[in-house]
């Protein structure tokens, strides 16, 4: 997910300077380029559709996040979708000291190390959103573009492609690429996840489920999110690349963290050795939020962003992970009864010392078949979970 430049022909504009009255064989001319324009214009008009590029500025930047493609209908190929950000990075030094005071971070000494990380996690949460952006992206040797970009910076899109443009892809990705204007040599890049009608997704949480992160204590959160390494819960990697092994699943990852955290987030999925895969994380605005609610609330987004997966995909058979620090148990359940075919198992990492067969497991389940839902506290009692 990094750049590239992409040359553009120089736009032209013509103005003829006729006189008012034309002769006769002067007006025939005219007539005779207005056909010939008509005929020639058609072909430089698709070259330079072909070579439209997004207006973005050097000192501003692209994140294109990862996403999903899916068969579009039976003999139509494929649609992807596309989802990113556009954003001027923010320097001052007053922004970083506002950050730091939401943390009650203000009279705390951090050490070199902490404070290094802090300005690197947080890096996101300073830019300055490009509203108004045209990105124009390509994928399989097609060009499209999108619509500008909200208030946020975030754009999104659908690109449809033939079938024949993706051949034998069922489950492996493809690479979307901004493209950028003349001596722009920056890269921009990020992948679709392509998803066969069939097979087995798995849909994890982060905190607390592959991140230790300790939701339920706000002020340990904060310090784990954006002062402390990254640290993965023990041996959940390895089951999650023997379950890829095993049956080919693919992954996505729906956490409440924001937006604003995807890159660190990317970087420890890639650098913890999990599987990569789509995010789906929360939509963050300084004006409706806080520091200190930043993981609250998952009931209220998440079933928006698993149940259209779901519903993509009628025939996918489908796998929850989470954990018992916030409202998986009770999302899960709810989806679990909504649709018990597609959904084969959820798995509860217990985070709070209750009993498996705790009542707010038997109420969250209820109705839900037991072979179907398990609490876990150690990663190897799940190891055969889908086998």
């Amino acid at each position: 997910m990094r750049q590239t430049s992409q040359k553009v022909g120089e736009t032209f504009s013509c103005s003829s300077v006729l006189p008012r009255k034309r002769s006769v064989p002067a007006r025939r001319t005219a007539a005779y380029l207005a056909r010939l324009v008509v005929l020639v214009f058609p072909v430089i008009g698709a070259r330079a559709g072909s070579a439209q590029v997004s207006n973005v500025a050097r000192d501003q930047e692209i994140i294109l996040f990862p996403t999903i493609g899916y068969h579009a209908a039976i003999g139509k190929g494929w649609a992807l979708e596309i989802h990113g950000c556009v954003y001027e990075e923010e320097k001052h030094r007053i922004a970083i000291a506002l950050l730091r005071e939401a943390m009650h971070l203000d009279h705390v000494n951090l050490t070199p190390k902490e404070n290094e990380l802090f300005i690197k996690r947080t890096r996101l949460f300073m830019v300055d959103h490009e509203r108004g952006k045209r990105i124009v992206v390509r994928a399989a040797g097609k060009v499209i573009k999108l619509n500008e970009s909200r208030p946020d910076g975030q754009f999104f899109g659908r690109m449809h492609l033939a079938a024949s443009a993706v051949t034998n892809v069922d489950d492996g990705t493809l690479t979307i690429r901004a493209l950028l204007g003349a001596n722009d040599n920056r890269v921009f890049t990020g992948e679709a996840t392509l998803l066969g009608e069939t097979g087995l997704t798995i849909i994890s949480d982060i905190d607390d489920t592959i991140k230790i992160t300790q939701v339920r204590d706000r002020r340990a959160a904060l310090r784990n999110t954006f002062l402390e390494p990254f640290r993965a819960m023990p041996g959940m990697a390895d089951v999650y690349q023997h379950w890829r092994r095993q049956t080919n699943a693919q992954f996505c990852y729906v956490s409440a963290s924001p937006w604003q955290l995807f890159l660190p987030l990317e970087e420890f999925i890639r650098s913890a050795g999990f599987p990569e895969g789509p995010f789906y994380l929360k939509d963050f605005r300084w004006k409706d939020e806080s520091f200190f609610n930043l993981f609250e609330r998952p009931e209220k987004y998440k079933p928006k962003m698993i149940e259209p997966l779901l519903k993509r995909f009628p025939n996918r058979h489908f796998m929850l992970v989470g954990d018992s620090g916030e409202s998986d148990p009770e999302i899960y359940g709810a989806l679990a009864r909504r649709f018990p075919v597609q959904i084969t198992r959820i798995l509860i990492h217990e985070v709070t010392n209750a009993p498996a067969k705790a009542e707010r497991y038997e109420a969250a389940f209820f109705g839900v078949p037991p072979a179907i839902w398990k609490v876990f506290r150690k990663a190897s009692e799940i190891e055969d979970a889908v086998l």
